[in-house]
């Protein structure tokens, strides 16, 4: 068998259909009841990659990008899932792309590092440009990890060490881009023994045309795809904390 067919019939039919075991298999979890284990907020985080102002705000230094993820929904479901996770016991972690003023430790080693010296918009570390963009909202309980170079939010940042101090072993991964961040994301929590569940309508890259493409075609071979409702929706099945509605008003 060649590797072309083994990766076609890996992902066809629908990922989240071929992935998980039958509806009818009595002996084996239904896909839903399998994702509600997987996304028990207990062992689970949710990541947000580069959601911040120089790269999906109205000033972005990208602006095909951020018009894609605002315009697809992607962002906004970014920030249903953080409100989500703050109601459910999830921990959030918001992944920041920044530099230096003197650019010391940036990388230069691939052309997309010595384009974005050239943007007129820069991801400076204390800026504007590296603020989490609205309306994804930001509690005191999440955590904010910042890395000067590369181009994953894993590989050389302090977030395997936070997921395995927390007792995480699933990451929800979501943000931008398709194109780069968000592949390298899930590579690397998967290389690290982490479950990565990809919500498909919560990342976006450019074209818009490539998000579904990259989705069916590389991530679902790695990653659990499902939907932003979906993951909501099994962690409000088994919430640890009650919802901040519940709350009274300080």
């Amino acid at each position: 068998m060649t590797q072309g067919t083994l990766l076609s019939r890996a992902v066809t039919p629908s990922p989240r259909e071929d992935a998980l075991p039958s509806r009818e298999d009595t002996a084996s979890p239904s896909p839903r009841e399998h994702l509600v284990e997987l996304l028990r907020p207990e062992g689970c985080a949710l990541l947000t990659v580069e959601c911040q102002r120089g790269v999906v705000g109205p000033d972005s230094a990208l602006p095909e990008l951020a018009a894609v993820a605002r315009e697809s929904g992607a962002l906004g479901r970014v920030a249903q899932l953080v409100v989500a996770a703050h109601d459910t016991g999830v921990q959030v972690l918001h992944a920041v792309a920044e530099r230096r003023a003197d650019g010391r430790g940036a990388s230069r080693n691939a052309p997309l590092f010595r384009a974005v010296e050239r943007l007129p918009v820069r991801q400076l570390a204390g800026s504007a440009a590296v603020q989490i963009a609205e309306p994804v909202p930001v509690a005191p309980e999440d955590l904010v990890v910042r890395r000067l170079h590369g181009l994953s939010p894993i590989a050389g940042t302090g977030v395997d060490a936070l997921l395995r101090n927390l007792g995480c072993r699933t990451l929800v991964i979501t943000g931008v881009s398709a194109n780069v961040a968000i592949p390298a994301a899930v590579f690397d929590a998967v290389n690290l023994g982490y479950t990565a569940v990809v919500p498909e309508d919560a990342i976006a890259g450019v074209p818009a045309s490539y998000t579904p493409a990259m989705v069916r075609h590389t991530l679902a071979l790695v990653a659990a795809v499902t939907t932003a409702d979906e993951v909501a929706a099994c962690w409000r099945r088994t919430a640890v904390t009650p919802s901040r509605s519940n709350f009274p008003a300080p």
